[in-house]
């Protein structure tokens, strides 16, 4: 597998989703108010995911920013679409909550990936 590869963009994307997820559905549904109920080791691992993705050379700027970005969102639709299932009436404002997550994702991914960029300057394995 080459590093230009979009296998390991899928591997980036699935430890990030699963490395914001694992410490947020673990919470319970009265333990969560956002964009405070993300702050943690689920953030710090996009931030990490994303400066990897991008040092390594893995992918350009903006979709390793974008990619990484989605899955905080995309953990929040998870427990969403979990938790509307047993109870329909337990996301009302789920937009917003989508809209925070998006938010939060997008600023922990920007300063993953401006690090990762730097380093990527610094690197004699540039793309």
């Amino acid at each position: 597998m080459t590093r230009s590869s979009p296998a390991w963009l899928l591997i980036a994307f699935v430890i990030a989703f699963v490395g914001v997820g694992f410490s947020y559905w673990q919470l319970g549904y009265s333990q969560v108010s956002l964009p405070d109920a993300l702050y943690g080791p689920g953030l710090v691992a996009v931030f990490v995911v994303a400066l990897m993705v991008r040092a390594f050379g893995l992918a350009k700027f903006w979709v390793a920013w974008m990619l990484i970005a989605a899955t905080v969102p995309a953990a929040v639709m998870a427990r969403i679409a979990f938790e509307t299932a047993s109870d329909p009436t337990s996301h009302n404002l789920w937009p917003f909550e989508v809209v925070i997550a998006a938010g939060v994702g997008l600023l922990a991914a920007l300063g993953g990936a401006l690090l990762g960029s730097l380093f990527l300057l610094r690197s004699s394995r540039r793309p």
